[in-house]
């Protein structure tokens, strides 16, 4: 046997949905007894359709059965009980009911999918500290934690290192999903697998950018500070697998990803740094100072966006690269504006490296007022942005915007939606908020 066919055949085991599963099953997480051990219908199969506004199907990639199947396919979603008005993935319908009494073991499903209305499947979890971590693990890919660990960094830390690390950010997350519409692979099917999260369901599988980012973002916060900050590098070498391993690890026991998703978005994201990290400050430097910096960024980002929502049809990955893209644009313009007035400046060279200030109760007092004030505005920025585009996004592609999920599902609202709204999030954390802040005197 050749190399290549030993790697390929490393590859397929490692890509096995019955892996996943054992690893649930040695967390402590099994399916309920009740639930159909093969896939729906033909009839079922037939029932099941696409996101409105698009009447493109995905179809399925031609090749040998088992071959690459689209997400949210029926070799992705736990078929709804017979007789149930239930939904794929196990909806929580009268499903309590028939688990009956089991002492040793409870019933878990984490949040649905705000877009489709999708749900995580119902599970028995036996060990719970492990749920916990896992839940907590998978949080640091999303976009509750975003929006709130770089603003922090930005407003009470190191805005340079903030900056930078949205760059490295939507530049791995960019790309991981731009790949991911390239290869087209579907997620571990259900069954074996418990999809216990169903939120990202309807993406492709490979390569998981959750992996990426939590990757990504330990990596370069090690890269960016050290030297920088004065701080024992074991505190970084201890910092980066434990992340990492938590939020890779998390998506394997969540259900949504196979063993070589994992290694391949760790991988991947390794050469990412490797070939783009020396760039880092030359583009938060020009982002800065240059001129026509505002127009260059918008125009780039807004270039990459059209090209990734030419690589496959319609799905909620896009309105996430539109949002990723969004608030990198955002970010870049508000630091812009930020430099050429003066209110957020970075520390001279001579300076460094900066040692780390004793924590005095106006310290922490001003910290935790920044952070309760930005949260508030950005809450509000976001809510008043979204009141305003999704509307005007239905009004001007004639959509119907009674029921605020179904017209989001439309490719023409949901993405001006994202990138308007996430590029003035963005916005306001690196030059509105600031701004307040140097107004009230708690810059």
């Amino acid at each position: 046997m050749s190399l290549r066919q030993r790697l390929a055949q490393l590859a397929g085991c490692l890509q096995e949905p019955q892996k996943v599963a054992r690893f649930q099953r040695l967390c402590g997480v099994e399916a309920p007894p009740s639930r159909p051990a093969a896939g729906p219908s033909a009839a079922e199969e037939e029932a099941e359709a696409p996101l409105a506004g698009d009447a493109r199907r995905r179809e399925r990639q031609p090749g040998a059965p088992g071959g690459p199947q689209p997400p949210g396919s029926d070799r992705n979603q736990c078929p709804a009980k017979p007789g149930d008005s239930g939904a794929p993935n196990g909806v929580r319908n009268a499903l309590a009911s028939e688990l009956g009494p089991a002492p040793a073991r409870r019933a878990a499903g984490l949040r649905r999918n705000s877009l489709t209305g999708e749900e995580g499947e119902l599970a028995h979890v036996s060990n719970w500290p492990l749920y916990y971590l896992f839940c907590l693990g998978t949080e640091l890919g999303n976009e509750l934690f975003y929006i709130l660990f770089f603003p922090f960094w930005i407003w009470n830390l190191d805005a340079l290192v903030g900056r930078r690390l949205v760059v490295i950010w939507v530049l791995v997350m960019y790309l991981g999903q731009c790949t991911k519409d390239i290869i087209r692979w579907p997620r571990p099917a259900s069954p074996p697998v418990v999809k216990l999260e169903v939120f990202y369901n309807s993406e492709y599988s490979m390569p998981s950018t959750h992996a990426m980012s939590g990757t990504a973002i330990p990596i370069a916060m090690v890269l960016l500070t050290y030297g920088r900050w004065q701080y024992p590098l074991i505190y970084g070498l201890i910092l980066v697998p434990c992340w990492c391993s938590l939020v890779c690890l998390s998506r394997i026991y969540m259900g949504m990803h196979s063993i070589l998703d994992i290694i391949a978005g760790f991988l991947y994201t390794i050469l990412i740094l490797v070939v783009f990290y020396p760039f880092v400050d030359l583009i938060d430097n020009f982002n800065q100072t240059h001129r026509y910096a505002p127009l260059f960024i918008i125009g780039l980002h807004l270039a990459l966006g059209i090209f990734s929502f030419t690589l496959d049809t319609w799905s909620t990955s896009r309105g996430d690269t539109a949002e990723i893209l969004g608030s990198g644009a955002g970010i870049a313009c508000g630091s812009h504006v930020t430099y050429n007035m003066g209110l957020m400046l970075d520390p001279s060279l001579d300076m460094l490296p900066l040692a780390t200030p004793p924590i005095t109760v106006t310290l922490f007092g001003k910290a935790i007022l920044r952070i309760l004030i930005g949260m508030v505005f950005v809450l509000i920025v976001r809510d008043i942005m979204k009141r305003i585009t999704i509307p005007l996004a239905c009004k001007v592609f004639s959509i119907p915007c009674d029921d605020v999920r179904n017209a989001r599902q439309h490719m023409e609202v949901e993405l001006p939606y994202r990138y308007i709204t996430y590029g003035m999030v963005g916005f306001s954390i690196t030059f509105l908020i600031p701004y307040i802040f140097s107004f009230i005197g708690i810059s």
